[in-house]
């Protein structure tokens, strides 16, 4: 039996967004910024597609850029600001758990004259607010902090942490790319000024994601080139990855609730089964704090990587953390910030379910690890 239990670093497009894709590709293949009929007909299909992103989201079509991603467009979000904002200041606050697209542009700028504070997080993952509060100064610019985090989960109180900083004018981005699909949101309820999202983790194709960018927000272009995206992001509009970016998200939102109900449901069946088993929860598993797939396992008294390399020998496909890092010998950071030891986080491996997950794959997976676990486990 194949097992793939790793929608966190990407989920299978569905059916009915590639034949839409598919359609549009052999129909409407003109460039839609040609001034031509088939052109403007390209042009108005991505203008329909901008609306309905934006008004899932609680936006305006001109707030929604299209790029090639989450990491181009947190990229973007984090160095766009900065540069554009230098004058006012020069730092930027953000935490210990950001997806590498977020932590290394910081990292870039630290480079290029910028401070940045990285917040520590509780062992659950979550920002105290009270550490923002402290750590704001008057040349802070930016705060960027992720809606849910890609490792273990944990879905951080947005609002709460935004209203922090509207009330002292400083612009806000939240790295949603995990949530956006799972979660149902409203970034003018949120109060965000800037969101990333990438269409392949809600069953869309790779190589398209959008930003917000609220109206008024000051940000320095990212891809220099023509005048597409209103001038702010140049290259020939991919029309057929905006149209199944659309869709994907049309339907991931319109099933929100019987998916979520359902994926949660076969999360906590293997957390139970496993508790048996001596483990740690790395992170929050609680409903309303948690992405309702996502749970992160240390396998005690266990060589790193084995129980992962097992799993995947016997068809079960998981990960030791983000896919972005993977190549990585270096223990995650994520869970390093919520204090486990390099040795148990290289023991650690993240479960991400799908919608189309069975009863029967947790099983044969509960099954599996077992027989893993009385092979390897060591005394």
């Amino acid at each position: 039996m194949k097992v793939y239990l790793d929608h966190a670093a990407t989920t299978p497009i569905r059916m009915e967004v590639y034949d839409k894709m598919m359609e549009n590709m052999a129909k409407d293949f003109a460039n839609a910024d040609s001034i031509h009929s088939l052109g403007r007909e390209s042009a108005n299909i991505v203008l329909s597609c901008r609306d309905n992103i934006a008004k899932l989201i609680g936006a305006q079509s001109k707030e929604i850029y299209f790029t090639s991603g989450g990491t181009e467009s947190d990229n973007w979000a984090i160095k766009g600001v900065a540069f554009a904002n230098k004058e006012k200041g020069k730092h930027i606050i953000t935490t210990k758990i950001e997806h590498p697209a977020i932590y290394n542009s910081c990292a870039f700028l630290e480079e290029n004259g910028f401070e940045v504070t990285y917040l520590d997080v509780d062992k659950y993952g979550f920002v105290n607010p009270e550490d923002l509060i402290k750590a704001i100064r008057e040349d802070t610019i930016l705060i960027s902090i992720m809606f849910a985090n890609n490792e273990i989960g944990t879905i951080q109180d947005i609002k709460t942490l935004c209203s922090i900083a509207k009330e002292r004018g400083i612009i806000f981005h939240t790295d949603a790319v995990q949530a956006t699909g799972t979660i149902k949101y409203d970034v003018n309820e949120l109060g965000v000024d800037l969101l990333s999202m990438s269409g392949h983790k809600f069953y869309g194709p790779k190589g398209i994601g959008a930003l917000y960018i609220k109206e008024g927000t000051k940000i320095a272009p990212f891809v220099n080139g023509g005048e597409q995206e209103r001038g702010r992001r140049g290259g020939t509009t991919p029309v057929s990855l905006i149209v199944g970016l659309s869709e994907a998200l049309s339907i991931a939102l319109k099933e929100l609730d019987d998916n979520n109900s359902n994926v949660y449901y076969l999360k906590h069946r293997l957390i139970n089964e496993l508790k048996k088993e001596d483990i740690s929860i790395n992170g929050s598993i609680e409903k309303d704090t948690s992405l309702p797939g996502t749970v992160s396992i240390t396998f005690n008294k266990t060589k790193p990587g084995i129980v992962l390399n097992n799993l995947d020998m016997e068809g079960i496909c998981a990960s030791a953390g983000s896919a972005c890092t993977a190549a990585s010998e270096k223990p995650s950071r994520t869970l390093l910030a919520i204090g486990l030891s390099e040795e148990d986080s290289k023991r650690s491996v993240r479960f991400s379910i799908g919608r189309d997950n069975t009863k029967e794959e947790i099983d044969y997976t509960i099954s599996t690890i077992k027989e893993i676990l009385a092979r390897v486990r060591e005394d």
